[in-house]
């Protein structure tokens, strides 16, 4: 079967369409490029491309063809940078929006700071990597051009717990944090602890300098206070807590939240989380962050008392899904920042709709639920000013945007 490539999907699979058998999709091609394979139900096996698009480049890693941790490093950055930014074209258009769309930002190779690795004991070591493409097997990446190199230097440590603390017939979970006292790692599906796997992985945390790890929820060594820095403060975060993946990912964030609620007095920041932007924020505005967890609401508090100079920070710990911020409450404040989790927050947002809150910032990491909701802002009378997108994901499907609401009516 040949086929001509129409268009990206929301995964990166390339589109085309046959008149019998409907959308057919072909992982790994770009629009325009003309495709010979083997016809296997809505999916094209065995792809040979016949015709290449101008915008298809060599991907950079050599891993790429097994690894699935990137999925369109196929793609030229110009191309990938128009096709995130019509991807949040075509969501505000399925609304009935429109909005002027800022450059994007892009963070560059070797930037993630941040990253959730999947491991193995085998019979010959450890494999420690992505899982490859559709696949349950694990791909080794020790050229990864994602991962910040520190990262990459924590691999042997990383492989020695998982020799200690592994077994051959579970798959481990690593999540992995740069922090300024060194890597942050929280373990799942480990060995069950006991005194002595506890002793050995104590020692293997000193001996390989990380900061912290956490085994099943439980801390088991602090070496270091796994410390991450925003704005003038100091967070220590509860282990796994959210972060931006990028640090010019979080920056061009932070810039464009700033640049969206201008000079206020007094601005609430919903879903905040560790403080990513409430504590930057508290340098020029009082700020009232609002997030469910209480351990991360616990560990803004507490930077917020321990940093000097920064206008007044409230903590409260609610769960806004449940208990979303009503117009009432939200009336002492002329600014707000909403950065929920995928799912978007369609009854906060309401409630911000029926506020008298002057201008938000809008942060979202899916375009379909960020213009779902921006639907309801602006049907009570919010104009949509502009949309920064964040490409902070590199080489992946994922968006990151930054939106500026202004009451007119």
């Amino acid at each position: 079967m040949i086929v001509t490539i129409e268009r990206l999907g929301h995964l990166g699979h390339g589109i085309a369409r046959n008149p019998d058998l409907g959308p057919i999709y072909v992982p790994g091609t770009l629009p325009g490029e003309v495709v010979e394979g083997r016809s296997d139900g809505d999916r094209l096996a065995d792809p040979k491309i016949i015709t290449p698009s101008p915008d298809r480049v060599k991907p950079p890693c050599r891993h790429a063809r097994t690894c699935g941790g990137c999925q369109v490093q196929h793609a030229s950055d110009a191309f990938v940078a128009r096709w995130k930014q019509d991807v949040v074209r075509a969501a505000l258009a399925s609304q009935g929006l429109t909005a002027a769309l800022l450059t994007l930002q892009t963070s560059p190779p070797k930037s993630r700071r941040r990253a959730t690795l999947s491991a193995r004991r085998t019979k010959s070591g450890v494999l420690i990597g992505f899982h490859g493409r559709a696949s349950d097997s694990i791909a080794e990446i020790p050229d990864c051009q994602l991962l910040a190199p520190s990262i990459l230097a924590a691999f042997p440590g990383l492989k020695a717990l998982v020799t200690a603390g592994g077994s051959r017939s579970a798959e481990l979970s690593l999540q992995v944090t740069l922090t300024r006292g060194g890597p942050d790692v929280s373990v799942t599906g480990g060995k069950p602890l006991d005194s002595a796997l506890r002793m050995d992985l104590a020692r293997l945390v000193e001996a390989h300098g990380f900061s912290r790890l956490t085994w099943d929820g439980e801390t088991v060594a602090l070496r270091d206070r796994p410390a991450l820095t925003f704005g003038r403060a100091s967070v220590v975060p509860p282990a796994g807590a959210f972060l931006q993946a990028t640090a010019e990912g979080e920056a061009a964030l932070l810039h464009a939240v700033r640049q969206a609620l201008g000079p206020q007095k007094r601005v609430v920041d919903l879903f905040s989380g560790i403080g990513t932007f409430t504590l930057p924020l508290a340098a020029a505005m009082e700020v009232h962050a609002v997030e469910g967890d209480a351990a991360m609401t616990q560990a803004l508090d507490l930077a917020a008392r321990n940093t000097p100079d920064l206008h007044r920070i409230s903590v409260e710990t609610r769960d806004l899904f449940r208990r979303p911020l009503e117009p009432d409450e939200l009336k002492p404040f002329t600014g707000a920042v909403i950065d929920p989790p995928r799912a978007g927050a369609e009854v906060q947002t309401d409630r911000l709709a029926a506020s008298t809150i002057s201008v938000i910032a809008a942060v979202s990491c899916n375009p379909v639920t960020f213009a779902r909701d921006a639907t309801a802002l602006v049907a009570k009378g919010y104009l949509l000013d502009w949309v920064q997108v964040v490409d902070q994901f590199r080489w992946s499907t994922h968006i990151e945007l930054v939106a500026r609401f202004v009451r007119m009516t």
